[in-house]
């Protein structure tokens, strides 16, 4: 499959599809967490881990999160909001200078693990298209 990173202004709001649920149903909750995990694994050596805890403690606290949030999204347990409340990720993430730079930085990441998926290729875009997509909502830093 190939991944494309899509482009977009600052200050968009692209409308946003769930992913499949088959992508839940195919790597299971223990799946998506290994994901999750191997992705933050990724981000806390890349040229963003600043915006990432460096305590191992509360890394695997941002996994769990994390991890909760895919979960529910794909159609699973609702772990994320009866632990957190409702997502509203854009603002949870807002004290932290996200601009694309670094959206593709955590996109990148994201390739890595999901290439090492054996998923069907309509699933594995779904999941993609989403990822694409939602981290557009993320960025909230102009780049100079």
């Amino acid at each position: 499959m190939v991944f494309t990173i899509n482009q977009y202004e600052f200050g968009q709001r692209p409308p946003v599809s769930l992913p499949s649920p088959e992508f839940l149903k195919l790597l299971s909750e223990e799946g998506i967490r290994k994901m999750v995990s191997d992705h933050y694994d990724l981000l806390s050596k890349s040229e963003v881990s600043h915006l990432f805890p460096r305590i191992e403690e509360a890394l695997d606290k941002a996994k769990q999160r994390s991890s909760d949030f895919f979960i529910q999204i794909c159609g699973g347990h609702t772990f994320y909001t009866q632990n957190r409340g409702r997502p509203m990720l854009a603002a949870r993430h807002s004290p932290f200078a996200i601009n694309q730079e670094a959206r593709i930085v955590w996109l990148e990441c994201y390739i890595e693990v999901l290439s090492k998926l054996n998923l069907p290729e309509s699933v594995m875009q779904s999941f993609w298209d989403y990822l694409n997509t939602f981290s557009v909502w993320m960025v909230n830093t102009k780049e100079e």
